[in-house]
């Protein structure tokens, strides 16, 4: 069976923020948090510090063992599933033309590499800020911290087809990244970029 690859690379023109929870035991601690007993926020802060409580919400980039950030597949796959989500509501789109999308990519299209290292990194910074809600209870305001990483830094990987033609509907997915990109707060206009097509090859 032919399978049919297409190498890409892709630069950021925004920074990208991490959407990793840096509290590996986040959803033990919602629940605990929920508990009749549990600790107000003014006392959780007051007891471990402000650093600490922000820290505990803080999205973070998975690392290798040396502290280098990546992407795991699924997040590229992710952000295809969303583009044709969006493209597929024009009919001059290839997009338009498929109709149950999340199981289409699912089967269809896939990323070779299952970790992708970003490349040409600066230093990391954390970018924090306000997240507004309307809740029941009223608007509530939250602080939202995240690692980035800045503007400059590459990503490469393979996408996989067993569909000549869908290399064609990856095309226009990448496309649409230099409006809509990766990671955390991309309503913010966080994650943008723009690609090259490397090579691509059948096998």
């Amino acid at each position: 069976m032919n399978k049919f690859y297409m190498e890409v690379q892709l630069k950021l023109t925004e920074d990208i923020l991490g959407s990793c929870p840096s509290d590996p035991y986040l959803h033990e601690n919602y629940i605990a948090s929920k508990a009749p007993d549990a600790w107000s926020k003014e006392e959780e802060i007051e007891a471990l510090g402000t650093d600490a409580v922000v820290e505990k919400g803080k999205t973070i980039f998975y690392k290798d063992a040396d502290g280098n950030p990546y992407l795991y597949d699924y997040q590229i796959r992710g952000f295809f599933k969303e583009a044709c989500n969006a493209l597929r509501v024009n009919k001059e789109y290839l997009s338009s033309k498929i109709k149950a999308y999340k199981k289409e990519v699912d089967l269809r299209i896939f990323i070779k590499e299952r970790r992708i290292p970003f490349e040409n990194v600066s230093p990391m910074y954390d970018l924090q800020r306000p997240l507004r809600a309307s809740t029941p209870m009223g608007e509530r305001v939250a602080l939202a911290n995240s690692e980035a990483i800045r503007a400059g830094a590459t990503l490469t990987f393979t996408v996989k087809c067993y569909n000549k033609e869908d290399l064609a509907l990856v095309r226009e997915w990448l496309d649409y990244g230099e409006d809509h990109g990766l990671g955390q707060w991309r309503s913010g206009g966080y994650g943008k970029f723009t690609w090259k097509e490397i090579r691509t090859y059948e096998e």
